[in-house]
């Protein structure tokens, strides 16, 4: 016997009955952010490297540690990718979308990849529902954002949501800030863990994303980005939290999220669910305005924010659990008329009904049993001529000609 093989670690094959989900959350999405107007972007699979290594940030997890890169044969470096906001913006700017009506509003559900650590409902090959609208600065395009994440969540079921809050203020304004965090991280630098330590230079906002102890005791004293934003970011921010206060969306102020991505700018956002326990394994979704993302991949300045959350994130916040399939409308019988019990087969599929069809050389006998644990509504036993049909529901059993199969079962499903 050859040795099974097994899918890759922290890949997971996805099965018909947790298809049937996954498809309610594209559906409950599409039919959200389609009547927000929103549209829907595919992007490809695989990116120049060098989207991410400019666009996410060199000095991130996701470009030093996570991504899976490969040589194309032709010397150029390609990605996997790891997230969708980049592929999103360098297609605005190839496509020459700023000569859209601003915002431009799209949306995607792809796979993504990334080399982390696999974690319940976290996997190295992932799916993500995103948002992103491009061309605005109005605070009231954020708010939008948040309340759409926030109903698509709750409409699915999440339970135990919490939206936490913050700004990162415009790039000049974290500039500023940035020197004087730098400055009190090496003060403090024999306090901090090897990785803070290692990258306070080229990320030091990081640093309040460690789970090491006494990096985190250090930071609880660290000066914070929300206390230092000009007057313009505070009213920005004050903006988003009052249309969040009228659409009813409750938040938390978290004056340490600062997210894990270079391009944020201004309003950061995420939702935790306290059913998928603590730090980040509880995130279900997340996003943020990057109003200098698009520029830097060369497009013109286009002020930009978005969304993303995890489909299996999701179904895990929502305790779904797989689905057994819908039971068929006709299960079509034979007891050697293969050739009419197909052509009726074929017949009730074309007209809309869902059909099985005898296809394993059970006995006519096995067969009936097998529409049983079907849990078909209709049962026909079909000869060469016509047909024996018990409909399963009322109890009734009629013989009818073949030609009239498909009206009768038809007849019989009217209330």
């Amino acid at each position: 016997m050859s040795q099974k093989l097994n899918a890759p670690r922290g890949t997971a094959d996805v099965l018909p009955g947790q298809a049937a989900l996954r498809l309610a959350v594209e559906d409950a999405a599409r039919e959200l952010l389609e009547g927000a107007g929103y549209g829907r972007i595919e992007t490809p699979t695989f990116e120049a490297t060098e989207l991410f290594a400019r666009g996410v940030g060199a000095g991130t997890d996701i470009v030093e540690k996570e991504m899976y890169s490969f040589d194309d044969g032709g010397g150029r470096s390609l990605t996997l990718r790891p997230e969708g906001t980049a592929p999103v913006c360098r297609a605005y700017v190839e496509h020459g979308m700023h000569k859209l009506a601003a915002p431009v509003k799209l949306y995607y559900l792809e796979s993504f990849f990334r080399a982390e650590r696999p974690q319940a409902g976290r996997y190295r090959q992932f799916w993500q529902v995103g948002a992103e609208a491009l061309g605005s600065d109005d605070p009231a395009v954020d708010a939008e954002l948040i309340v759409l994440l926030h109903r698509l969540l709750t409409g699915l079921g999440a339970g135990g949501l919490r939206l936490r809050l913050s700004s990162l203020g415009t790039a000049s304004a974290r500039s500023e800030y940035r020197e004087e965090l730098i400055a009190y991280l090496h003060a403090n630098e024999s306090r901090l863990s090897e990785t803070v330590r290692g990258r306070i230079e080229r990320n030091p906002l990081r640093a309040f994303d460690s789970d090491d102890p006494e990096t985190r005791r250090v930071m609880a004293a660290a000066p914070r980005l929300l206390d230092r934003l000009p007057s313009e970011d505070v009213a920005h921010f004050a903006l988003v939290r009052e249309l969040l206060d009228v659409c009813g969306v409750a938040y938390e102020i978290d004056t340490t999220l600062v997210r894990g991505l270079d391009y944020y700018t201004r309003t950061v956002f995420e939702f935790t669910s306290d059913d998928l326990g603590g730090g980040g394994q509880a995130t279900v979704g997340a996003g943020g305005r990057y109003d200098g993302l698009v520029e830097l991949l060369g497009g013109p300045p286009t002020p930009g924010v978005g969304w993303a959350t995890g489909v299996e994130r999701i179904l895990l916040a929502a305790h779904t659990e797989p689905q057994a399939p819908s039971p068929p409308d006709l299960y079509v019988a034979h007891d050697g008329a293969r050739v009419a019990a197909f052509k009726a087969a074929c017949d009730a599929r074309a007209a809309g009904l869902r059909v099985e069809l005898e296809q394993a050389g059970r006995s006519l006998k096995g067969q009936l049993k097998h529409a049983e644990r079907l849990n078909a509504r209709f049962v026909a036993v079909v000869g060469d001529r016509d047909a024996s049909v018990r409909d399963r529901l009322g109890g009734s059993e009629q013989t009818v000609a073949l030609g009239e199969l498909l009206a009768h079962v038809e007849r019989a499903r009217r209330p």
